[in-house]
């Protein structure tokens, strides 16, 4: 019975192919004219997303329809397309789901949200169920990679230089902002979204820098949307940047992409994430990527710093989360995505959280520039 399920599924499959040729194919004239529409076609694309398990959680293809797939030279050609795709939006962090069932949102939702906020959530992980854990951090491994031979001592890479500036904040995702309470509304260009800088998450990038500069630490904060007008692209647009800003400040030796997160239940009510230890101080979140050589490092610094803020602030940081894509961290080894608070916090919780984040962040650049 098994074996005959298997044949359907490979029929079907190649069924499935072949109309899919036929339909890709119709109207060219020859053979080189099918053959680019077959490049063209979107779909090769989409095949390939899902055998790299980004359209499924799992990869739940049939190993026939695997296999096809790893050996199509049209689709192996598209693999680095796809992993650049793959850092069009950060994937945010898995929590675990309260009884209504929060998601995380990756896209940016239709304008005209304005459903009122779930009930404040504390993610906190207390086993290592579906995580790694080194020390009091635990990290979601939502990548191809292994940690296995990572020495997670709180030594890491980066360290300050004596040139100015030392550290660059900017935001990919510039025009994310919170939820409004009375008095605080803004003008919105989005579910959640706004070009206003005064409340937006460049705000909470200019209290960022506000404390790190308290710190001795010399601070570029870029405030510049590059995701307005337009969301699709915005990490081309922050990487073009950063390589200017890497050619004309050498030295520069941590890159900070502020960003929040957004967590929703099923009807749209936005969840606010707040800290055990104070239900007016929004989470942090670090999302990293690790599709370079020497992504190691860029961890181990981001375990440290999480360590360090967790022994003195036990849940403001939510736990770590470990992705394909690169984020544009391979720039320097001390570079992080920081999400701070979602959608459902106000500004202000937000601000509290970028506040004691800057504070343990710096002490552990400084501290390592003392050795």
């Amino acid at each position: 019975m098994k074996k005959n399920r298997w044949r359907q599924g490979a029929a079907s499959v190649a069924a499935a192919a072949v109309l899919w040729l036929a339909a890709v194919c119709a109207g060219s004239d020859d053979l080189a004219s099918a053959a680019a529409a077959v490049r063209q076609s979107e779909l090769a694309r989409c095949l390939l997303q899902w055998e790299l398990a980004d359209l499924l959680p799992t990869d739940s293809l049939p190993l026939p329809a695997l296999l096809a797939l790893g050996q199509s030279p049209q689709l192996l050609a598209a693999q680095e397309e796809i992993s650049r795709m793959q850092a069009v939006s950060p994937e945010k962090t898995e929590t675990p789901a309260p009884p209504d069932e929060p998601v995380a949102q990756d896209e940016p939702q239709p304008d005209g949200d304005t459903a009122e906020p779930a009930p404040p959530l504390s993610v906190v992980v207390t086993d290592e169920n579906g995580y790694i854990r080194v020390g009091d951090v635990f990290i979601k491994n939502a990548s191809r990679q292994t940690l296995d031979g990572i020495r997670f001592d709180g030594t890491f890479a980066a360290a300050p230089g004596d040139e100015s500036p030392q550290v660059l904040i900017l935001h990919t995702h510039g025009s994310e902002a919170y939820t409004m309470p009375a008095g605080e509304e803004y003008v919105d260009t989005g579910s959640f979204r706004t070009a206003d800088a005064s409340v937006s998450v460049i705000r909470v990038g200019d209290e960022l820098a506000r404390v790190l500069s308290g710190y001795g630490l010399s601070v570029l904060h870029d405030r510049a949307l590059y995701d307005d007008p337009e969301y699709n692209g915005a990490y081309y647009r922050a990487e073009d940047a950063i390589e200017e800003y890497m050619a004309k400040y050498p030295g520069i030796r941590f890159i900070l992409d502020v960003h929040r997160d957004a967590l929703e239940d099923k009807a749209g009510h936005q969840y606010k994430v707040v800290t055990r230890e104070d239900p007016d101080c929004a989470q942090v979140s670090l999302v990293m990527g690790s599709s370079w050589e020497g992504w190691q490092e860029n961890l181990k610094f981001a375990v440290a710093v999480q360590q360090h803020l967790t022994e003195s602030h036990p849940t403001l940081m939510r736990p770590l989360t470990l992705r394909n894509s690169d984020y544009n961290e391979y720039f320097t080894t001390g570079s992080l995505l920081v999400e701070v608070g979602a959608a459902g916090n106000s500004l202000d919780e937000a601000l509290k959280a970028a506040h004691l984040f800057g504070q343990g962040l710096a002490e552990v650049i400084t501290a390592k520039a003392a050795q």
